[in-house]
């Protein structure tokens, strides 16, 4: 059996891949040529209605192997196609791609492709963003170790946890729905940008080129259009997207490192199945599998953005052929990636376990070193000096934390200035600050407008794809 790419059969979703595959490619070139047929014809161009019938009856029904045998004979994918759909639609043969250079196809067809990605992948983050949020809700205020550097710090809750991954893909979401609604069109602009050809057929008429640019691109859906193009847009357009893609891998792989670190601990898990296997060798291992494929795909992503930069960068004058073999690799690859990341973090995060009782046990045991805090601003307030009262704290930390509000109650410093921790100074939810009412905020004020901005940009059906 020949190799397959493991985005197809592993990772990505039917949908992500149906929407990079060859059929939705052509008929999208279809689509072109019939927009250019029609609108050529609407400003006076005499184009027979039997050949735009024709035409539109074969949108959907390219033989792609018939294509693929014209294809070994001419050895240029778009003449292959044009010769494939002469043959279904003959009345429209003379008028098929005409004034057009094969970039109008090919890279109105990637815009469309990247435009309708990256609404897939607002979905996607919706997605995740509910499945978050529902756990952030529920644990809002349950108070549990924030770590600086993996140490144990002070307190937060796990609910605010949740809201800081949250707001990174609240962020990516935001890029996706900026990209979304500005990406421009390539449009119709000729062989090198010039539009010669189409003034060549409308004698001249320099309004009529102009409307017939205005008009493909919006009869494809897009309402900006670049005003300067050589033969190919800009690949600029590809970096911009793919950062975008490559911030979700960041924002992804931040949320799934986050958990591989709190599964060793105990306190969050990843969901497992009642026959998953975690190991071949120790049966009793629960590894976490999922947040380290969403870091492994996570990984490649962040690396294509830097392949596109390159490629844009490499681009001579008004177009060179060394972009096309790579641009077929990085960009369905780059959203094939990041679709398989959104799933998998979807999956994650509506199962995640909480484990409750773990939590307290590490937040109980940090307690006495947590409080001392506490107890130097209340000894500063005394009329201590901060700094040897730091000292002092510090000097007593490093014997452990049995016993140590007791040790520094007795000290020196501390028994002179009268200052001593009281029992409710070890209540944990005195810690957590405004971290439940931060949870508050971001899930009944920031998360509504952005939830509706998804649903109004992303397919509906993207959301509810959640499984692995």
């Amino acid at each position: 059996m020949s190799w397959v790419s493991p985005l197809s059969a592993r990772y990505a979703s039917p949908a992500m891949q149906a929407l990079w595959g060859d059929r939705r490619r052509i008929s999208l070139w279809r689509r072109l040529w019939l927009a250019l047929m029609q609108t050529e014809k609407e400003l006076g161009l005499k184009i027979p209605d039997t050949a735009l019938a024709q035409l539109r009856a074969h949108l959907d029904d390219a033989d792609l192997d018939k294509a693929a045998e014209y294809e070994r004979r001419v050895r240029h994918d778009v003449m292959a196609h044009i010769h494939h759909l002469g043959d279904q639609a003959p009345a429209a043969r003379p008028f098929i791609h005409l004034g057009a250079t094969s970039a109008y196809v090919t890279d109105n067809a990637d815009l469309v492709l990247m435009r309708e990605g990256m609404q897939l992948l607002l979905g996607r983050i919706g997605a995740v963003l509910v499945a978050m949020g529902k756990v952030a809700r529920r644990f809002r205020a349950l108070p549990c170790l924030a770590f600086t550097h993996f140490q144990p710090a002070q307190l937060t809750t796990v609910g605010k946890r949740m809201t800081m991954w949250m707001q990174d893909f609240a962020l990516d979401a935001e890029e996706l729905l900026h990209r979304t609604a500005t990406l421009p069109f390539r449009g119709v602009k000729g062989t090198t940008g010039t539009q010669a050809s189409f003034l060549d057929l409308f004698d001249g008429d320099q309004a009529k080129v102009a409307e017939l640019d205005t008009r493909v691109s919006r009869a494809m859906g897009f309402e900006h259009v670049l005003p300067i193009t050589g033969q190919t847009y800009t690949r600029k357009l590809d970096g911009q997207v793919l950062a975008v893609l490559s911030g979700i891998a960041q924002s992804a792989a931040k949320f799934a490192t986050d958990l591989r670190l709190l599964q060793h601990e105990g306190e969050l898990l990843e969901p497992f199945e009642s026959e998953q296997v975690g190991s071949s060798a120790m049966p009793y291992k629960r590894n976490p599998m999922r947040a380290e494929r969403m870091t492994s795909l996570a990984r490649f992503v962040i690396e294509l953005e830097g392949n596109a930069w390159h490629t844009a960068a490499a681009q001579w004058l008004e177009r060179t052929l060394d972009d096309s073999a790579n641009r077929r690799l990085v960009i369905p690859e780059a959203f094939l990636g990041t679709d398989a990341i959104l799933v998998l973090a979807t999956n994650v995060a509506a199962g995640l376990e909480v484990r409750e009782a773990t939590i307290s046990q590490h937040v109980t045991a940090a307690m006495p070193y947590l409080a001392t805090e506490r107890l130097l601003m209340r000894g500063v307030k005394a009329g201590g000096d901060r700094q040897a009262l730091h000292e002092v704290i510090r000097t007593a930390s490093l014997k452990g934390s049995e016993k140590l509000l007791d040790r520094l109650a007795q000290s020196p410093e501390f028994k002179a200035l009268g200052v001593r921790a009281t029992a409710d100074e070890l209540d944990p939810a005195a810690y957590v600050g405004r971290a439940p009412q931060q949870v508050d905020d971001f899930l009944d004020r920031v998360l509504p407008d952005l939830m509706r901005s998804i649903q109004a940009a992303a397919p509906a059906a993207a959301a509810a794809e959640v499984q692995v």
